[in-house]
């Protein structure tokens, strides 16, 4: 029986098999994270050796499974709790063992930003994707139509903003010979943000459009409040709820509008909002309101720390940062200058700088003037440190914006405790970007 996006999908929604044998791939120097010492095992022979933070290199970025599992916990109860369905964003880890985990605790999908993420989930079987942008690319939607009808299970939604991408879309699908429509959600966007429809009445226009293309079917509404606002100020929070009201009005226009066979889809938020999302959302009737948050997993020391729901007084147990970089000390040629051997290449810095917790084995550095002024490609610019962080010390980091800090390693550490005086290497997450 063909699926749809809205509709359960039997199993474990991923092919486990798949996941298990990233345990069998040989590490060697292609994976920066893995010390010459595992190089030649496959990932499960070194993991019984019983390796320890002390083992690995830096620069280095690792995982806590304490804040991972606690972070998948504390997500999935918020959000059955709400009564909304949730389709995590992969495109933040890009790693199918955590995508399991996500599924494994009731997420309903998983939500991709373009095509070539999406061909990594189907290499690992993930059966319900919804793809948070337009696919215009014809050879893409011709390879979507094949998917699509050789795997009566596999559910799949995307994005359109336009008549025009209705049309090519279509003319694309038809010329592959598409044997399943496939399922679209109308896009609604905001002033100055990104894509989207501007404004119901243009939307509404799209659904149309959508209505009459044999190629498509018209499964719901979609948007990203993100686009719009920055903080959580009155006015941010002002302009993300004017946003998602007017979400809710589209869908009430494409009421009529929408198959009698499924339930139809409003899908927003991402890890800023997510609580204004249920509010203004989740008692719309007969609709399957999907959120698409994605950083919540790994959470982090920053910009998240700041936006976040939990951290806003929505009374839900506060996330905890998973994320760690790990840097040395190579060279103090100032007093209060030191440089760590971690950079651009190794941590994220587009939504804020890392910020310096404490030396190993040595003294906390949370609380003191110690600070990350600057990153340049492959060094840090640590001040006021001073005789802290003497030459040969190694730090752990905090950093901000997971998106991009998981694209910057093939594989990460998964440390037991990062607060351990030894941590312990538990796992090794792979990643694929």
């Amino acid at each position: 029986m063909e699926q749809t996006f809205a509709s359960s999908v039997p199993g474990p929604g991923i092919a486990e098999g798949a996941v298990a044998a990233l345990a069998d791939e040989t590490l060697d120097w292609r994976f920066k994270a893995a010390p010459p010492s595992s190089w030649g095992r496959s990932v499960r022979d070194w993991l019984a050796t019983g390796p320890t933070l002390s083992d690995l290199g830096t620069p280095l970025l690792t995982l806590d499974a304490g804040a991972l599992d606690h972070n998948l916990r504390t997500m999935a109860h918020w959000c059955a709790e709400a009564g909304v369905a949730l389709a995590p964003h992969g495109k933040t880890t890009m790693a199918p063992a955590l995508w399991q985990a996500q599924l494994a605790a009731g997420s309903h999908a998983i939500t991709l930003a373009n095509l070539p993420q999406v061909r990594v989930a189907r290499a690992f079987g993930v059966r319900r994707i919804l793809l948070a942008n337009s696919l215009l690319d014809p050879a893409g939607l011709g390879w979507l139509a094949a998917e699509l009808a050789d795997d009566p299970a596999f559910a799949f939604t995307s994005w359109v903003d336009s008549v025009e991408s209705v049309r090519l879309m279509d003319e694309a699908l038809t010329a592959a010979g598409a044997e399943r429509p496939v399922e679209v959600l109308v896009e609604l966007g905001g002033p100055g943000g990104r894509t989207g429809a501007r404004g119901v009445d243009a939307a509404v226009e799209i659904a149309a459009a959508v209505l009459r293309a044999p190629t498509l079917r018209l499964a719901g509404v979609g948007g990203y409040e993100g686009a719009l606002a920055h903080d959580a100020g009155p006015e941010g929070l002002g302009v993300v709820r004017t946003y998602l009201k007017d979400l809710a009005a589209l869908h009430g226009r494409l009421a009529r509008a929408y198959p009698d066979d499924a339930r139809p889809v409003v899908t927003a938020g991402g890890s800023a909002y997510f609580d204004l999302v249920v509010e203004e959302l989740a008692g719309l009737p007969d609709a399957l309101v999907v959120l698409r948050s994605g950083a919540y997993l790994a959470h982090d020391d920053g910009f998240y720390r700041g936006i976040s729901p939990f951290a806003r007084g929505t009374g839900a147990t506060p996330l905890r940062s998973a994320l760690h970089g790990w840097a040395r000390v190579v060279s103090r040629p100032e007093p209060q200058l030191a440089l760590l051997d971690a950079g651009k290449r190794d941590l994220p810095f587009d939504e804020g700088l890392p910020e310096p917790h404490r030396v190993r084995g040595g003294a906390e550095l949370t609380g003191t003037a110690a600070r990350i002024t600057a990153l340049n490609d492959q060094h840090a610019f640590l001040r006021d440190a001073g005789d802290l962080a003497p030459i040969g010390a190694v730090l752990r980091l905090g950093v901000s914006h997971p998106c991009t800090a998981f694209d910057k390693w093939t594989a990460i550490p998964v440390l037991d405790s990062a607060d351990a005086a030894e941590p312990k290497v538990t796992g090794l997450v792979r990643t694929f970007f």
